[in-house]
């Protein structure tokens, strides 16, 4: 997620001067580029968390590259182009959040079905000083 925002900021910086940024020729679709990014975001949750003995960034890029069948160019011109239209660029990275908490709730939902703990939701507003209930 860092290197997307950090592309996306590079991207933001050099696309507001005075020049637009022209249209790639083989964009990738807005809906396949909000998908695109979910993803990473799902890649990027599991190298910080070391999962699976940790994911390597040729690894993650391989998948999606492999998955969505676009190159890296083909991704970064396009990356490119969205983050140049800030106010649409936000507007993806919400779909992308959208899409992270409905996936966040339907866990939740199967962990509860199975009897199983559900560990503590990041976004509660609960004090950490008040007991809580287990």
């Amino acid at each position: 997620m860092k290197k997307i925002l950090l592309l996306g900021l590079s991207a933001l910086f050099f696309g507001c001067n005075s020049n637009s940024v022209e249209k790639p020729k083989n964009l990738i679709a807005k809906d396949k580029m909000v998908d695109i990014l979910y993803d990473i975001s799902l890649l990027e949750a599991i190298k910080t968390q070391n999962i699976n003995g940790g994911i390597t960034v040729k690894m993650g890029n391989d998948y999606i590259y492999k998955k969505y069948k676009i190159d890296s160019i083909q991704f970064a011109k396009s990356n490119k182009y969205y983050a140049s239209d800030i106010e649409g660029y936000k507007k993806m990275f919400e779909k992308v959040k959208e899409k992270l908490n409905a996936e966040t709730l339907k866990n939740d939902g199967k962990l509860k079905k199975n009897g199983q703990a559900v560990p503590p939701n990041p976004n509660s507003t609960s004090n950490s000083d008040t007991p809580q209930v287990q």
